[in-house]
């Protein structure tokens, strides 16, 4: 099994970045972002996080820029729902965890470092090194990314919504 050591966070956070909104180009399949989508929605792209706390750590992101969860639509918030409920479904059937973290962080401050809406699903397993701990600078073995975007591209059941190519 491929691993990943999630130690670049840091350097990520801190460091050179891509200009402009990370999520606007991937989205639009700029080649200077790493691609680690799973699918995209109507309105909602799912990708694998590329420094995942555990196995299965996923965003799901609006496909318009926005930064504030008050911005969407009725129609936006129904299907976040929905997709939400599929993905934990699916992490369920993928990965079988313990346990959920899931929370958007709005702003730099609440811990963003992304300024484009997105929602974390962090699959959570006994015994497993916390997310303070990992804040902190811990060093941590996981899945490599490419390869949970991989076995999750491979499943699909019973979809919601329809799914458009990426």
């Amino acid at each position: 099994m491929d691993y990943f050591l999630n130690f670049a966070k840091g350097d990520y956070v801190h460091g050179k970045r891509p200009d402009g909104c990370i999520l606007c180009k991937l989205t639009r399949g700029d080649t200077d972002v790493s691609n680690l989508i799973v699918f995209c929605t109507a309105r909602f792209g799912v990708s694998v996080n590329l420094y995942p706390f555990n196995p299965g750590h996923l965003l799901i992101f609006s496909l318009r820029h926005t930064e504030d969860l008050r911005t969407l639509s009725d129609e936006e918030q129904t299907e976040l729902w929905q997709l939400r409920n599929y993905l934990l479904d699916m992490l369920d059937s993928v990965y079988q965890p313990h346990a959920y973290n899931v929370g958007v962080n709005m702003g730099l401050a609440a811990g963003a470092s992304i300024s484009h809406l997105h929602e974390h699903i962090i699959p959570r397993y006994p015994n497993e090194i916390g997310i303070p701990e990992l804040m902190g600078g811990k060093r941590v073995l996981v899945e490599d990314p490419r390869k949970t975007c991989e076995r999750l591209k491979s499943y699909y059941e019973d979809l919601p919504f329809s799914i458009r190519s990426t």
